[in-house]
């Protein structure tokens, strides 16, 4: 086995069979961290979006803290319940492409995948991102060096994930969990020291006052809406990746539907609590925050002391005030958790990005090659892809979250009202064919269920628009537009190659007229006479082995030892004054064309075998520049006629040895000779 072949085996894990497809599915205690940890890891951040937005109004704004968190959260109860629909009625993993394309058309569609792909690359370098701040607290060292450290995170997550999604599923289990049971085990411990034990909890910037920015200090009127929507645009980040489930039905265990709706569920359940768990915590203990990047506010102690550093995240602050004076362990448990989702939030969209690729190229709006599953049947053509679309945002923007974050949850919005409205769509379509009392009153209730959902995120849309266009959003915006166009450009491009290659029945069968067999001769060798027997072979019309003289005393004495041969085929030699092989052979090949279409010039090419890289760059390459202007020349067809150097014979043992037919499992499904 070669040594690439042995580090990729060690990498991703031996190839799995298409009949193995089943041992990868998941079930419902590992889907939830594979497809829900984006949405999950959201909680992690939402709240500090929230109070750092309102921080530019100073603390009169704080108060509406609690207010967007529980808006925040009636919104993703709704996507979700409105999700479950999804699941049931379209469970072939499209999710809201799918429903897009079949219900409102093609066009729409493909404006749902454009907002998803970009929302998914975005979720990638959002959270490594964000994940490499947070670990920049333990780990000082990390500071100037961000782009590096994100950069090797993301490949880290690419290899995981080239393993396959049930092995990859379970490495990201125990951390997913980890964090949910710190992030709940947190909030209940500060409920129980506050309304149990009577204890006061204060944060440590509690006793802080939070100075507005300039242009907020008369905090009302339009200002205030204004303000309240951009809160709120920025809480909305905690509904990212709950379509994900949607895409990503096919990965779960029979029954999928039902799985698919009950991790949805679990989902919505879990991530509203933990939000307006820590958001209340945050309030009853006087959590503050501010933003000095974003406008300037600042804070100012009792002492009359202004401070214009940030200060820990809501997570932080509250993970202090809960176990650090009374279980330390249990501190470090949150904070390392939390670093850890970060990282691994991620791991929603490379398992969301690759199905939802796959099927775009299934329906020829990108490369086919994102539609098949690789050795350890996942969709690697469309991980590797995600992960280096990723590394370049964060490369581009210096993996700043501040900066990332402006374009984020625009596209994820556009696919929620799109996905919504084609879900009305598909009620009606059904319900105007639908006859029994019983499925009538069930569609009619997963219609109700539709609208509002599109209601809703119809009118979230507009705000993160309005609210976050100017800041950075109209980024992300062009980005799905170039996307659009592409994916237009790709399916043009694969409809007029299908019309062209498309088998004529009057045309194609016909055999060629007459053959006019070619021979390239460099010189009179093994190869060479290997080449002219196979177009003997082939029995061609006329049939001429050419040699081009690029050295007189060469070509001389090559004609006298083919000649001396007698091998009865003549040898034709074309002059090169300017000492070039190329040019006056294809010169010579073109005027063998005739007018007749159905006439056909074959030239065949002797080609040495080599086992080295560094062989190959000492033979073929006049052979390889030949063939490659041929190929554009119609009516010329090109035969390479191999000749295996002694070299060879060890690439084809290690070729053999490689071979994945001389593997078979054994008891345990263990692999074995």
């Amino acid at each position: 086995m070669k040594v690439s072949e042995s580090v990729k085996r060690v990498l991703v894990g031996r190839k799995l069979a298409s009949t193995q497809l089943g041992e990868t599915l998941l079930p419902k205690r590992i889907a939830l961290p594979v497809f829900a940890s984006d949405a999950l890891s959201s909680v992690a951040y939402a709240p500090d979006e929230i109070i750092l937005t309102l921080s530019l109004a100073g603390m009169s704004a704080f108060v509406f803290s609690w207010k967007i968190a529980i808006a925040v959260a009636l919104v993703m109860l709704v996507v979700v319940t409105s999700y479950r629909q999804t699941v049931h009625a379209y469970p072939s993993g499209g999710g809201d492409y799918e429903v897009a394309t079949v219900n409102i058309g093609p066009m729409a569609g493909l404006t749902v995948a454009s907002a998803l792909l970009v929302d998914y690359v975005l979720t990638v370098a959002v959270s490594v991102s964000s994940g490499v701040q947070n670990a920049e607290a333990m780990i000082p060292s990390l500071q100037g060096h961000e782009v590096l450290t994100a950069t090797i995170v993301i490949t880290v997550l690419m290899a995981m994930n080239l393993r396959g999604v049930r092995e990859s599923g379970t490495v990201f289990a125990v951390p997913t969990y980890a964090f949910m049971l710190g992030i709940i085990g947190m909030v209940l411990y500060g409920f129980f020291r506050i309304f149990v034990l009577g204890q006061a909890l204060r944060a440590e910037t509690a006793d802080y006052t939070v100075v507005a920015t300039s242009g907020y200090r008369n905090f009302s009127g339009v200002l205030m809406v204004a303000l309240l929507a951009r809160a709120f645009s920025s809480g909305s980040a905690a509904l990212t990746g709950v379509e994900a489930i949607s895409n990503g039905v096919p990965a779960f265990r029979a029954p999928k539907s039902r799985n698919a709706a009950t991790t949805l569920a679990l989902l919505g359940g879990v991530a509203v609590s933990m939000l307006l768990g820590m958001i209340v915590l945050a309030n009853l203990t006087g959590v503050h925050l501010i933003d000095s990047a974003q406008g300037g506010s600042y804070f100012v102690t009792p002492s009359g002391q202004k401070i214009t550093s940030e200060s820990l995240t809501v997570v932080g602050q509250l993970a202090t005030i809960a176990f650090y004076n009374t279980f330390r362990p249990g501190f470090y448990f949150v904070v390392t958790a939390t670093m850890i989702i970060l990282f691994l939030a991620a791991n929603t969209a490379f398992n969301g990005f690759p199905v939802l690729g796959s099927i775009l190229a299934r329906d020829n709006f990108l490369p086919r090659q994102l539609h098949t599953r690789g050795d350890r049947l996942a969709y690697s053509n469309g991980i590797i892809t995600l992960a280096l679309a990723a590394i370049g945002l964060v490369v581009a923007f210096n993996a700043s979250v501040t900066q990332l974050i402006q374009m984020y949850v625009v596209g994820v919005f556009v696919s929620f009202t799109v996905s919504q409205f084609g879900m009305m769509r598909h009620w009606n379509r059904h319900l105007r064919t639908e006859t029994d009392a019983t499925k009538r009153r069930t569609m009619k209730r997963s219609r109700v269920i539709n609208g509002i959902g599109f209601t809703m995120t119809g009118i979230v849309l507009i705000i993160v628009l309005a609210s976050k266009f100017i800041h950075g959003a109209y980024l992300a915006v062009m980005a799905m537009v170039v996307l659009f166009v592409l994916m237009r450009a790709i399916r043009r491009h694969y409809d007029s190659v299908e019309r062209e290659t498309a088998v004529s029945p009057d045309e194609d069968r016909i055999l060629p007229s007459r053959v006019h067999a070619v021979v390239l001769v460099a010189e009179v060798n093994k190869p060479a006479m290997r080449a002219l027997a196979f177009a003997r072979a082939s029995r061609p019309s006329t049939l001429a082995a050419v040699t081009v003289a690029v050295d007189g005393d060469g070509s001389d004495r090559l004609v006298q030892v083919w000649n001396a041969l007698s091998l009865d085929v003549p040898l034709s030699v074309i002059a090169s004054p300017y000492r070039e092989v190329t040019g006056p052979f294809i010169d010579y090949v073109r005027r063998l064309r005739s007018g007749n279409p159905r006439d056909i010039v074959c030239v065949y090419i002797p080609e040495y075998v080599v086992g080295h890289w560094w062989e190959q760059l000492l033979h073929n390459q006049t052979a390889l520049m030949i063939r490659t202007r041929l190929h554009f020349m119609s009516n010329v067809m090109v035969t390479s006629v191999p000749f295996q150097l002694r070299s060879s014979e060890n690439e084809e043992e290690r070729y053999d040895r490689a071979d994945p037919l001389a593997w078979h499992s054994g008891p345990g499904g263990r692999p074995r000779r």
